[in-house]
């Protein structure tokens, strides 16, 4: 829902395609991921066969810029076009274990709940209607269960594209886990701040920027191809 917001501030030739995940929305009744592996798996059996039709990029946030990370790897090893670009959003390099952070899918119900308000992103109200919390709280566990649990393979395979890192100026990010995705690109890696924290991309004051960035960065991509096939 956050991501079709940005349809009318894209240009005309970038094609928005939201990815649904498990457990959620229209696929509600479907089962939760085990693990990122199995969420990525999931993500590359949705669109697999629409990636030969023309260049694409991946857009991910936070559990999704990890999941858009592994998909890319997975796709390059079946061999089929890779990313024109990527975008990652609200999360450090996925070399570097965030030990210092408890795994808040353990916490009794009470303190999970403040951990998820102290992130922002969900409406305080929310937490006072039981029939939301239903649906709700065991999908953000599983969320918190499947990042915590993801273990990064020795050694890095750089991807075969420039990258692009957004990320908040209050999200609780050192400056290292943000400038070592540049060690994930064979190529350009840049980075853009936003005022806010973890939730960045939901402040209808920062959306003009984050589509700047989309549409100038993805024009250029698309110059480039040109370039080269001329």
């Amino acid at each position: 829902m956050v991501y079709n917001k940005w349809k009318d501030d894209l240009n005309r030739f970038i094609h928005l395609c939201p990815v649904e995940l498990a457990g959620r929305g229209r696929r509600i009744a479907e089962s939760l991921y085990e693990s990122t592996e199995e969420a990525a798996d999931d993500i590359i059996k949705k669109i697999k066969y629409e990636l030969r039709d023309a260049p694409y990029a991946f857009y991910g946030h936070s559990l999704g810029a990890l999941i858009a990370y592994i998909a890319a790897q997975k796709l390059r090893d079946m061999k089929y076009p890779g990313p024109a670009h990527m975008f990652f959003s609200g999360r450090g390099a996925p070399h570097i274990r965030r030990d210092d952070k408890e795994p808040y899918h353990t916490l009794p119900e009470n303190e999970f709940r403040e951990k998820v308000m102290d992130l922002g992103g969900t409406p305080p109200d929310f937490f006072d209607i039981p029939e939301l919390l239903e649906i709700l709280l065991p999908i953000l566990k599983r969320d918190f269960k499947i990042s915590w649990d993801y273990v990064h393979p020795s050694g890095t395979k750089p991807l075969d594209c420039d990258i692009t890192v957004l990320t908040g100026k209050e999200e609780d990010l050192n400056p290292d886990q943000i400038d070592e995705w540049k060690l994930h690109t064979k190529y350009q890696c840049s980075f853009h701040s936003f005022e806010g924290g973890h939730f960045f991309l939901n402040d209808p004051a920062n959306r003009e920027a984050i589509t700047a960035i989309l549409n100038g960065t993805l024009e250029d991509v698309a110059r480039r191809r040109v370039l080269r096939t001329a």
